[in-house]
């Protein structure tokens, strides 16, 4: 069965170290593709080019806004050991590195009772009682979040109602549309698929981009839903920094993903 998230992903070997692939439309953020969309771009470049299965730690910088079309993804091995590989990657438009990746791949180790965690699931509503992202009479609609089903807890809502409930946090469920299982790779988009914290605060509702985003991968997710949090507790200087944690249907902490962005301006 082919997916939506991995046709909008695909990527097309050139040459030894170069992917061509095709922003796609629909994917973006007032016409700027969503930060976590070229996340799994890119890292599905390095994933083609390592033959590692999982992202272990990837980073992003993000130099300039891409829209739908087609660019080049360039791929340089760093580093080969026995447990990672170690790649730069840049996404280039036009000539010009927009997003510039430094990521560590190999295979992902299965979780067993020989571990130690004191993090814990967030509280969240089940999935059929959270609110769609793009509900009906939404103050905020997004092309991008229409692209999967996300749902957020019911106390995180306020910005949707052009209101602040006062705190940065924002949770709540996602899944792919077409049932499309959660593996590393989607982790790697959906660490940046929700709404922002700040919305639910008493700052500007606008466009918040990415300047560096970082996703640590922790385990294979299990089944097709992942629970989410999102939390900003610095916001100064025109910048806000946001931490998640992404839990899998079995419990287990999946990813966890720390971001640093720049204030919407109203």
């Amino acid at each position: 069965m082919s997916f939506a998230f991995d046709s909008a992903t695909a990527v097309e070997k050139m040459a030894e170290g170069r992917y061509s692939a095709t922003v796609l439309p629909g994917w973006d953020i007032m016409g700027n593709a969503n930060g976590g969309y070229l996340f799994a771009l890119g890292g599905r470049a390095m994933r083609e080019h390592s033959g590692r299965r999982d992202p272990f730690t990837v980073t992003a910088h993000y130099l300039a806004p891409v829209q739908a079309g087609p660019i080049n993804i360039e791929v340089d091995t760093v580093k080969t050991g026995k447990l990672l590989t170690t790649m730069n990657a840049s996404i280039v438009v036009n000539g010009r590195s927009a997003v510039r990746f430094l990521g560590a791949f190999g295979e992902t180790a299965d979780v067993t009772d020989d571990q130690f965690v004191s993090a814990t699931p967030p509280e969240i509503p089940p999935f059929e009682e959270c609110v769609p992202r793009n509900h009906d009479g939404t103050a905020m609609p997004v092309e991008f979040a229409n692209r999967f089903d996300s749902r957020i807890h019911p106390d995180d809502t306020a910005f949707l109602r052009g209101e602040t409930s006062g705190v940065a946090v924002m949770r709540g469920w996602f899944e792919f549309g077409d049932g499309r299982p959660i593996d590393t790779l989607g982790l790697l988009t959906i660490a940046d698929s929700f709404a922002p914290p700040v919305f639910n605060v008493p700052v500007p509702k606008a466009w918040v981009p990415t300047i560096e985003l970082t996703v640590h991968v922790r385990a294979v997710p299990v089944g097709t839903r992942v629970a989410c949090v999102f939390r900003s507790r610095v916001i100064q200087g025109g910048l806000t920094e946001e931490d998640g944690e992404m839990w899998d249907q079995a419990g287990n902490l999946v990813a966890q993903s720390r971001q640093l962005a720049l204030l919407g301006r109203g």
